[in-house]
């Protein structure tokens, strides 16, 4: 079993629910990351999603947009990144750790290279937004697909509400790990959350597959949360945890202590407000 398939295994027994905070690497500064990471862990975190920064995010709203833009202007790069699980590592084994991103860069280290940093520095799951589930079967991308699956690495895919059902049925043949739902039509940050709508999804996924379904994009606080939790298996929040790194300097130390306070509250919230259920 990967580590996010132990994890998730271990919270069903506990009849628990899944918090994955996201935060982009190297926002707002590449020092910052693997220490939030540690307190993300302390804070509640079962899963953390890393970011990687990327200059055309096709599926990030402005919060993460810009997010991405920091920490490219600040330095990090794909390698990075991952060299950045590799420290988290050293000090924490058992907590998953998934990387979101997009292709291009993939393609210009690639596959086989960024596979070998990824299993070097102890990645467990990879959400690549812009590879489609039906290419994993096929050419360079399909090949790269099967050695994460014998490198204990898990390929996790969207499913949305648009969702067409050729592309569903896809997700839910390929996919490993748990299944990402998007609980709104537009980018992360979005507002126009209809928990009953993304309840009823969650449970038509549920009928079809035995992997977790966890629900992200728009939940922005403990009660929105708690919502999405009694249906689904986990809970995952980004720009309400990224947008407090907004403004803030790489080389302004208190405004980044306070930020990083002003999220890990927010943690707080969201790993309580799951826990009442």
């Amino acid at each position: 079993m990967t580590r996010i398939q132990e994890t998730f295994a271990t919270l069903k027994q506990q009849n628990k629910k899944a918090l994955i905070p996201y935060i982009m690497a190297g926002d707002p500064a590449p020092s910052v990351t693997v220490e939030l990471m540690h307190r993300l862990v302390a804070h509640g975190a079962d899963v953390i999603e890393i970011g990687l920064p990327f200059s055309d995010p096709m599926a990030d709203g402005q919060t993460i947009a810009l997010a991405g833009e920091r920490a490219l202007a600040g330095g990090t790069s794909t390698r990075q990144a991952i060299d950045m699980v590799g420290e988290f590592r050293k000090t924490n084994t058992t907590t998953p750790v998934l990387l979101m991103g997009y292709l291009n860069p993939i393609e210009i280290i690639g596959y086989g290279e960024f596979l070998k940093l990824c299993q070097a520095n102890g990645v467990d799951g990879l959400l690549m937004v812009d590879l489609p589930p039906n290419e994993v079967a096929n050419n360079e991308t399909g090949d790269f697909a099967k050695a994460l699956a014998e490198h204990d690495i898990n390929q996790i895919f969207l499913l949305a509400p648009t969702t067409e059902p050729t592309r569903r049925k896809a997700v839910l043949e390929h996919g490993s790990g748990f299944i990402y739902y998007v609980s709104v039509k537009g980018v992360t940050g979005s507002n126009a959350l209809d928990t009953d709508d993304v309840g009823k999804q969650v449970g038509a996924i549920k009928v079809d597959t035995d992997l977790p379904v966890c629900v992200g994009f728009g939940i922005r606080d403990g009660e929105s949360a708690k919502a999405v939790a009694k249906f689904a298996d986990g809970v995952i929040v980004g720009s309400e945890l990224v947008k407090n790194f907004a403004g803030v300097a790489a080389d302004d130390q208190a405004a980044i202590d306070q930020a990083r306070a002003n999220l890990l509250a927010k943690m707080d919230e969201l790993r309580a407000a799951i826990d009442s259920i």
